[in-house]
């Protein structure tokens, strides 16, 4: 199989290999047209793809895999910067491509359907533990028995909940239809976990206000918003300065939850601090630009579209990370958004030192912000809107919970 040796500069340590691990045994090296003189045949040196080689005095070609340099012989090599640091190498192989592995095929039939990311990550996640269950099986061997059997283990020794054992069936369902194309009929027979009806935990008015007010920076914003407009974290995180129309006093929540568009409101109590935080943030900006690191990972082919939107400051994020993210994965080095866990961790720590006994979260301000607008008097179509609720058989659980009591019935104890 021939190959072709590209020039590169020389890297300060080994790189790291890419996803395919697949050995191979080169038998040939074709020159490339940077005139590099001395490329022969150099026999059968083992490689990982994705590594480098670099060609020695006297015109053999060394290939330098990743992690470990191995040569024909099992002996590590020498450094290629130590050695020629300037006729460094990359290998790229000149034929047809790398069968798709499994998790491969999983990741493209997720995007296909459009899939969220979440998702995703869930449905491989477990795709990849029903296999290491099976001691690493391949789906393929396996049937409608091992399923079961693995779902069976997740409920009795996992102890997992119900809507967990679903997310799990609901995984190897999709891999088995719709990766791998088979049907397996005896999944009519699983015996599907019963979601149980839990109730939202819920703040009053007096205990959010003792937790926001133990919030400080861009935390309390964050707290704000998620209370007063009853955002989910990502939607709060995944934020961009266009979303925000100070102007009409709303905020339009963009491939929520269902990939679906909402509009809520502004609270008018954070609008003045949020609006000095966005200046901030466009300074920071401007510095990134001037510093060549100022492009934003956009949504779909929005980039190919408009090369200028990645730093457009309209589609910046208004809650920026404190740091230049320089993964590989996204390109060019960017600021992402902050982190979910740094606003977490912020929430949990005010409900400790507010003295709060209920198991709140970041989510609870989603909850109280529904419970307390059906406490107003708001309808409850307009309160499903609000929360972007598919169905308002999700909306009415918040009824169970106002302060008139279950379902506004008043015991007949306080008649006593």
């Amino acid at each position: 199989m021939p190959f072709v040796a590209r020039r590169l500069p020389c890297p300060e340590r080994a790189p790291s290999c890419g996803a395919s691990r697949r050995e191979t045994r080169v038998t040939g090296v074709q020159p490339s047209n940077n005139g590099v003189p001395g490329l022969h045949d150099p026999g059968p040196f083992r490689f990982l793809r994705g590594s480098f080689c670099h060609v020695r005095p006297d015109g053999a070609v060394e290939l330098l895999p990743c992690p470990q340099r191995v040569g024909p012989d099992g002996g590590a090599f020498q450094s290629a910067r130590e050695s020629h640091p300037l006729v460094v190498m990359q290998v790229h192989v000149v034929g047809p491509p790398p069968r798709p592995m499994l998790l491969d095929k999983v990741h493209e039939a997720c995007r296909l359907r459009h899939f969220s990311p979440r998702t995703e990550k869930a449905y491989v996640g477990w795709i990849r533990r029903f296999i290491r269950f099976h001691s690493r099986r391949h789906p393929r061997e396996m049937g409608a028995p091992e399923v079961t059997a693995f779902l069976s283990a997740l409920a009795v020794r996992g102890q997992v909940s119900a809507s967990t054992q679903n997310q799990a069936l609901h995984a190897l369902v999709f891999l088995y239809l719709e990766v791998l194309g088979i049907s397996l009929p005896d999944l009519d027979g699983i015996v599907r976990a019963r979601q149980p009806v839990r109730l939202p935990v819920v703040l009053d008015r007096s205990e959010v206000r003792a937790v926001l007010a133990r919030l400080t920076g861009v935390s309390w914003l964050a707290g704000m918003l998620l209370y007063g407009a009853g955002l989910r974290l990502s939607e709060c995180l995944d934020l961009r300065v266009k979303d925000i129309d100070f102007e009409r006093n709303v905020i339009a929540v963009r491939q929520g939850k269902g990939a679906k568009d909402r509009m809520v409101p502004l609270p008018a109590a954070v609008r003045a601090r949020l609006a000095a935080h966005m200046e901030g943030v466009r300074a920071q900006h401007a510095q990134d630009v001037a510093n060549g690191c100022g492009r934003i990972v956009l949504p779909g082919a929005i980039a190919r579209k408009d090369p200028q939107a990645a730093v457009d400051w309209r589609w910046q994020f208004v809650f920026p990370a404190g740091r230049v993210c320089r993964d590989a994965r996204w390109g060019q080095p960017t600021r992402f958004h902050l982190h979910k866990t740094a606003v977490q961790r912020a929430v949990t720590e005010a409900v400790r030192e507010a003295g709060i006994a209920k198991r709140a979260s970041c989510h609870t301000f989603r909850h109280s912000f529904a419970t307390h607008l059906l406490e107003d008097g708001y309808d409850i179509r307009t309160v499903q809107e609000l929360l972007g609720h598919a169905s308002v058989t999700t909306t009415m659980i918040y009824t169970h919970v106002i302060n008139r009591g279950a379902l506004g019935v008043k015991s007949p104890a306080d008649r006593l």
